[in-house]
């Protein structure tokens, strides 16, 4: 049976080292690391997210802005307060929730955040980064790169000779979690809805990613004895006879547990990470902007 990668212990790791290095930054420079959230509209599931960003950001001694815009907000509009806190020199993270209404050009909208605030790592300038190995100065996407954390907690940094499948190619998971593990010198593959033979394939894989948000996609018997499993996958079924709703990731948990070495559990694997990460991004723009280096990439 594998052994369960706990995110929920991982992060809580990630978060304690955030605080101390803005304990650190606060007291030597007198720089508080300060967050924006700008939401569009009233989308119940962003609300959640929106809450839970800004109460990590607090736990960890930031400045946390929220902007709740209605939702006929216009583009220009959105814009124009992207761009003032683009100016504002307390705010060191931006973050853009997305969906936006159906009328705003969401990818001109993320490109309008300035890419050292872009703590989403999803401006053209981080992309491009981390697409050329430039980890040190790149904001990675928060969930793929705490899917990272999780890897090397189970096999090391160095992931030379290892074969890893990503089975899902979007631009803010899929593709990023194959240039961070190319970067760590695994061999990689990324699949998708097109792939010949995709359980075959998934069959060879140490490093097994799942990240194309359909239910229990992956099978047991897609798993090769031994592998680690990360599921980035968040599915709510419908309620049960007893009206209660359940989450699951994108693979079939039960099944992947007896055939992987270890794997992560939906809920409490990825998705804690990936706040804990948007945490460590913003104090690390913090401290660029105060003229320091920082890495966290030993959490």
């Amino acid at each position: 049976m594998a052994s369960v990668i706990d995110g929920k212990v991982v992060a809580a790791d990630v978060v304690a080292k955030v605080k101390a290095e803005a304990d650190k930054l606060i007291a030597e420079t007198g720089v508080v690391p300060g967050i924006a959230v700008v939401i569009v509209g009233h989308d119940p599931a962003s609300q959640v997210y929106v809450a839970s960003k800004g109460k990590k950001a607090k736990e960890c001694g930031f400045n946390s802005i929220e902007h709740a815009l209605p939702a006929e907000t216009s583009e220009e509009e959105l814009v124009a307060v992207v761009e003032k806190l683009n100016a504002d020199p307390a705010i060191h993270g931006i973050l853009v929730q997305l969906p936006l209404p159906g009328h705003i050009d969401s990818g001109r909208i993320i490109q309008t955040i300035a890419p050292e605030k872009d703590v989403d790592g999803f401006h053209f300038i981080n992309v491009g980064k981390l697409g050329t190995g430039e980890l040190d100065t790149a904001f990675v996407p928060c969930t793929p790169a705490g899917s990272m954390l999780l890897i090397e907690r189970a096999l090391g940094r160095d992931l030379s000779g290892l074969s890893a499948v990503v089975v899902g190619r979007s631009n803010i998971v899929g593709k990023p979690m194959a240039n961070l593990l190319l970067n760590a010198n695994a061999t990689v593959t990324i699949a998708h809805s097109r792939t010949k033979d995709l359980p075959g394939l998934c069959r060879s894989a140490d490093i097994l990613v799942a990240a194309v948000g359909r239910p229990e996609m992956i099978k047991g018997d897609w798993v090769k004895p031994g592998a680690t499993v990360i599921d980035v996958g968040i599915n709510r079924l419908p309620a049960d006879a007893n009206g209660k709703a359940r989450l699951v990731g994108d693979v079939a948990y039960d099944e992947a547990a007896t055939n992987a070495g270890s794997i992560t559990p939906v809920p409490g694997g990825v998705g804690p990470m990936t706040i804990a990460l948007l945490m460590a991004n913003t104090v690390i723009s913090a401290s660029r902007a105060a003229g320091r280096a920082l890495s966290l990439g030993d959490s």
